[in-house]
């Protein structure tokens, strides 16, 4: 029975970045050995067992086949007689596949360290091929480590064009894209993603809305580069497309709440915020209605930072209207409204009178 560090710990310990989770592969182990030294068996699909102090996740050395299509169509085979390099080997990339050992000695059967001496991401084997989610794998690798010079392998790239063009991207579930899209936009590039999606035609197939946005892809890059949260990247991103494309895209990859109301949000009121400083005030407070200010103040203030990063991305110097909008939000908000309950008023007659006053107020900002 022996243990190994593996994956993305021994990358990124080589790499001197962070090593946050560690993956564990234990080779030469049954499921019996390991329950009699007090591990606990979690794996549905294969053999992973939970450690009895650390609860750290240890997972049989396995092989896999293709049975199926998808992420889900494998069928594993897990047992003391397979081998590190037989576990390896079934990796997707080759800067993913090595192990160390307890004594820090590195196994790199597939020239791993190689490739990240010369920035490479590269497939480990042919059965790259078999699992349609490494292509969004790799590309969010590329985003990850774009700031360090990597770039995929022209043949791996090839590989991925040959998995777009046979339909399996298809059959991904919209949890599973969007878990990769997801994680892909908070990496320090994910313009970068997009770009390898689209460059391998996979944008095509699961984003075609997408498919040239190189303006949308700037104002992600901003987004990025000012660590702004998922939504607001999210925004971004699809900031240039019609209302109806951001609703079906939404749709398609099931994305949160948060991320599909910004996104719709932004996609309607995209040019008011553009033309803030010239709007009537009757304008400028319907915009503040639409996005419930008073009560979710955050929210109008995503929908700023998106048309702040939109400008950047536009190659603009600044971008005053910011300024602007939040102090617009700041006096409709800063309107009372237990003056108008004590003059007894209710109801819709309560609603049309702090509407009025909000007016006023909105006017009063605008005239300095």
């Amino acid at each position: 029975m022996h243990i190994y560090k593996v994956g993305g710990a021994v990358r990124d310990r080589l790499l001197g970045r962070p090593v946050s989770d560690i993956d564990w592969l234990v080779v030469g182990a049954t499921v019996e050995e390991m329950l009699a030294k007090g591990y606990r068996p979690v794996g549905a699909d294969f053999p992973v067992f939970l450690h009895p102090k650390t609860g750290e996740e240890y997972a049989l050395a396995r092989t896999e086949r293709k049975s199926g299509r998808g992420y889900g169509g494998f069928t594993f085979h897990a047992s003391p007689d397979v081998t590190l390099e037989e576990d390896l080997i079934r990796r997707d990339l080759t800067i993913n596949a090595m192990a160390e050992d307890e004594a820090g000695t590195v196994y790199d059967p597939y020239q791993g360290k190689k490739d990240l001496d010369q920035r490479l991401l590269r497939h480990v084997s042919p059965a790259f091929a078999e699992d349609p989610l490494r292509v969004l794998r790799v590309a969010r690798f590329a985003a990850r480590y774009a700031p360090l010079g990597f770039r995929v392998a022209d043949e791996t790239l090839t590989l991925m064009r040959q998995i777009s063009a046979s339909g399996e991207l298809q059959a991904l579930t919209a949890e599973r894209s969007w878990k990769e899209i997801e994680r892909a936009l908070m990496e320090a590039q994910p313009q970068v993603f997009f770009k390898v999606m689209s460059a391998c035609g996979a944008l095509q197939e699961l984003l075609p809305e997408l498919d040239d946005g190189s303006r949308t892809l700037a104002a992600l890059e901003q987004a990025a580069a000012h660590e702004q949260p998922l939504h607001v990247r999210w925004a971004c991103l699809l900031r240039g497309l019609a209302a109806t494309s951001i609703k079906t895209v939404n749709q398609r990859l099931k994305a949160p709440r948060e991320c599909h109301e910004l996104a719709m949000l932004t996609g309607e009121c995209l040019a008011q915020g553009n033309q803030a400083l010239e709007l009537p005030a009757t304008v400028l407070l319907d915009l503040l209605q639409k996005f419930d200010v008073y009560r979710r103040p955050q929210r109008f203030e995503d929908f700023v930072v998106v048309c702040e990063m939109a400008a950047l991305g536009d190659g603009e110097r600044g971008y005053p209207q910011a300024d602007y909008l939040r102090g617009a939000a700041a006096a409709a908000r800063a309107v009372d409204v237990k003056p108008l309950v004590q003059a007894g008023l209710t109801g819709k007659a309560l609603g049309e009178a702090l509407k009025g006053e909000r007016l006023k107020a909105l006017e009063a900002y605008q005239r300095g």
